[in-house]
């Protein structure tokens, strides 16, 4: 059926109205025709059913992933449906029931066509009856929070979500139904819902983001179930539709039109959201959200359109978008929580089972793959699903190799990066990546640090309860724009106590922070960046190695942070580490009557519990977790302070966690925070043993610093000494450098020097 449209402007409130002027054309065309010729062939085809029913019972994760399918469909099934009126925000009941109705009818669907009990397709069908009857009777969803607003759920990212779920239920009993039952389920509810979701919200489906990923993939999979082309090229090139002018913004303060955008539907997401590395720019935890509907709609369209070559496209992109995921995972399995992210979100999340399988299946088998998949405990009830059980019942799975990697970001790989260091237990990220939209944060080059417990050095993530309706909903807090975007939240450089861009996405998304040298290999890995562009007339670049010093028993953690900037500057510099203070080189002066540390860019969040102004040539300072120690040793200059915080001041609905942490103040011009990490010992709870929990560090100092290079040198209690050169401007692996100051005369050729000095 083919249609023509007209908008009438009746604000922000309704976005668009659509008016259907006319509808023409009798039969199906023959294109529409090949597009419905066999069900299912979204996801789940013919194929595999027959190859899934002829390996049951051979195959124990999928046996079992099935059995646990089955027994909570069968429960929802007992209970009976229930379609309730919308009211509720993420969190609350009819959010919740309606969220459960589409996984349900996904499921259902998928056990009818294994199964073959005609139970299954029964509930699949008078669910979507009901939802037939209720879709008509009720306008936009009554909460009126979201710039683009829903009509079963309050914003239509979750409409997209229910319709991509459903799309594959629906593909699953196609054939089943009766002809009159599935024309009035394509006529009154399916056709209807998709243009909703798309020409009555262009400003939602014609973005380049997470949000019109689900967008496009929903009402492309929808048109494929029913054979109607139409729908299938606006979810793939997008709709020639304006979007109106007052909707410029989403709820996140992210740009609805990005600057120069001229294409949008999914093809122009692949094109536009990830680089050719597989890093998506909203970070991780999006990237896991956005990859479910990437990957489902890119199945169905390798089923059904295999013109497009779709998993071929860029070079097979969202393949590699899979193993960038991976690879972007501590110890635990848990994403980086950089951008708005919320914490413990990891490859077990439903959207990981389906996207590890797929990549196995898709990818050319990657026997390493299958040791994820393992962990998963559970598999994708279809095709890949039943190659990844196969594969690991077969005793093909190896241990997934992490390696050391710097992934770039851009749609050309040339806008910035995050560089990903591992060795032995330890990881470290470094975030050098553009802004990431209206979910990034202000913390160029800004970095966590992980060991075999979790975080030892965190990134605070996002200021939101996800679907906990006691926290406005389940929706992000205003916390989130006031305390975890800014940069004083995270362990990056603040310059006089603004935020960097002073707190502006449009002009942050503008630039990103630039690679300068990456090593991942042997004894000594390296990253390092610089961000010229955070502060006016401030050039910032961090540098941060790993070493294996063979004295110390787990790598060493070198941290320098060059800073050119006028006399007079004020810098602070956060570290948020997790665990309890053990003890310190300095006497502090604890504050019993608790102020906040200023009255904004998250300042106005931090408690000063302490301070201390430096006294000595270094800062030390030594805290445990779980059931190791870490410290801490910095170089001090005259006048700088430390100030221990704690997060909570001004949070009267105590929104935010009540974490610990430090800010190292110095007041000056050109300058360098040198720093090292080191993670020793550990303490037996069981016996009450601790081993090795003072630090080996015994001096720090700087023996040079310009604008070109930085030597530092550092003590061991074994009285042995190292230096460690960099040449912070030319990045040249056969340069030969001289750099002279009071303190000596070095000499290396390459981009850095690590060596042993005789003991004194």
């Amino acid at each position: 059926m083919k249609i023509k449209f007209c908008y009438i402007r009746l604000g922000f409130s309704l976005a668009v109205a659509l008016i259907l002027l006319s509808c023409v054309g009798e039969g199906a065309s023959v294109e529409q025709q090949r597009l419905t010729d066999v069900h299912p062939s979204l996801v789940l085809t013919t194929a595999g059913v027959d190859q899934i029913q002829s390996n049951l019972g051979s195959v124990p994760l999928f046996d079992q992933t099935l059995a646990a399918v089955i027994k909570g469909v069968d429960a929802e099934i007992t209970n009976g449906i229930e379609v309730p009126v919308p009211k509720d925000l993420a969190g609350g009941y009819t959010h919740e029931r309606h969220k459960t109705n589409f996984f349900m009818m996904q499921k259902a669907g998928v056990l009818f066509q294994i199964t073959g009990e005609e139970k299954y397709a029964v509930y699949v069908r008078d669910m979507l009856l009901k939802y037939a009857e209720m879709w008509p009777t009720i306008s936009q969803h009554p909460a009126e929070r979201s710039y683009a607003r829903g009509k079963i759920f309050w914003q239509c990212l979750n409409d997209a979500n229910w319709l991509v779920y459903t799309s594959q239920g629906y593909d699953c009993i196609y054939e089943w139904l009766d002809v009159p039952t599935r024309e009035k389920l394509n006529k009154e509810l399916f056709r209807p819902y998709a243009e909703y979701v798309s020409i009555g919200n262009p400003q939602f489906f014609n973005r380049i983001h997470n949000h019109s990923t689900w967008g496009n993939a929903a009402v492309g999979m929808i048109g494929l179930v029913m054979g109607d082309e139409e729908l299938v090229k606006w979810s793939l090139y997008g709709l020639d539709i304006k979007v109106p002018g007052d909707i410029v913004k989403d709820n996140d303060g992210g740009d609805i039109q990005l600057e120069g955008q001229e294409e949008a539907g999914f093809l122009a997401q692949i094109d536009h959201s990830f680089s050719p590395d597989g890093y998506y720019t909203e970070g991780p935890y999006y990237q896991r959200y956005a990859m479910y509907p990437f990957l489902i709609f890119a199945q169905a369209l390798a089923n059904k359109k295999p013109e497009l070559e779709i998993l071929d496209y860029r070079d097979g992109l969202l393949i590699k978008a899979v193993y960038a995921l991976i690879n972007q995972t501590n110890s635990q399995g848990e994403f980086f929580p950089i951008n708005d992210a919320q914490k413990g979100m990891s490859l077990a999340s439903r959207e990981l089972v389906n996207a590890v399988s797929m990549a196995y299946h898709f990818g050319g088998n990657d026997p390493e793959l299958l040791s994820i998949i393992e962990t998963q405990g559970r598999v994708p009830l279809n095709d890949s699903g039943m190659a990844a059980a196969k594969g690991i019942a077969n005793g093909k799975a190896e241990k997934y190799r992490y390696k050391s990697l710097e992934l770039t970001d851009g749609a050309a790989g040339d806008e910035g990066a995050i560089g990903i260091i591992r060795a032995d237990d330890l990881t470290l990220l470094m975030k050098y990546a553009k802004h990431g939209m209206g979910h990034g944060h202000f913390d160029r080059l800004g970095f966590l640090l992980y060991d075999e417990t979790g975080e030892v050095i965190q990134d605070y993530g996002s200021a939101r309860w996800v679907n906990i309706e006691h926290k406005d909903g389940g929706g992000y807090l205003k916390e989130n724009h006031s305390w975890a975007k800014e940069t004083v939240a995270h362990n990056t450089l603040v310059v006089n106590k603004d935020s960097h861009f002073d707190g502006n996405v449009k002009q942050a998304d503008k630039t990103s922070g630039r690679p300068y040298y990456f090593l991942n290999s042997g004894t000594i890995q390296i990253v390092s960046a610089r961000e010229p562009n955070a502060y006016d007339n401030v050039e910032m670049q961090r540098t941060m190695a790993v070493v294996d010093i063979e004295e110390l028993e787990k790598p060493l953690v070198i941290d320098l942070f060059s800073v050119q900037a006028p006399e007079a500057t004020r810098y602070d510099l956060p570290l948020y580490y997790m665990g309890e203070f053990m003890s310190s080189n300095q006497n502090f002066q604890t504050n019993n009557v608790l102020t906040p540390l200023g009255e904004n860019d998250g300042y106005q969040h931090l408690w000063a519990e302490a301070q201390t102004d430096i006294q000595g040539d270094l800062y030390r300072m030594t805290w445990f977790n779980k059931k190791n120690f870490y410290t801490i040793t910095s170089v001090a200059e005259s006048g700088d302070q430390i100030i221990l915080t704690r997060i909570g001041a001004n949070d009267p609905n105590f929104n935010l966690r009540r974490d610990p942490g430090l800010i190292h103040r110095r007041t000056g011009g050109n300058t360098l925070f040198a720093s090292l990490y080191e993670m020793h010992g550990s303490y037996d709870y069981s016996s009450e043993r601790p081993l090795n929990s003072f630090t080996s560090i015994t001096d720090l100092k700087v023996l040079h610093h310009s604008a070109a290079y930085v030597v530092i040198q550092f003590q061991l209690k074994t009285g042995q000494n190292y230096q460690f050169g960099f040449s912070l401007l030319d990045d040249s692996e056969t340069s030969n450098h001289a750099v002279k100051s009071s303190e000596g005369q070095w000499h290396w050729k390459g981009i850095y020097d690590l060596k042993k000095i005789n003991r004194q």
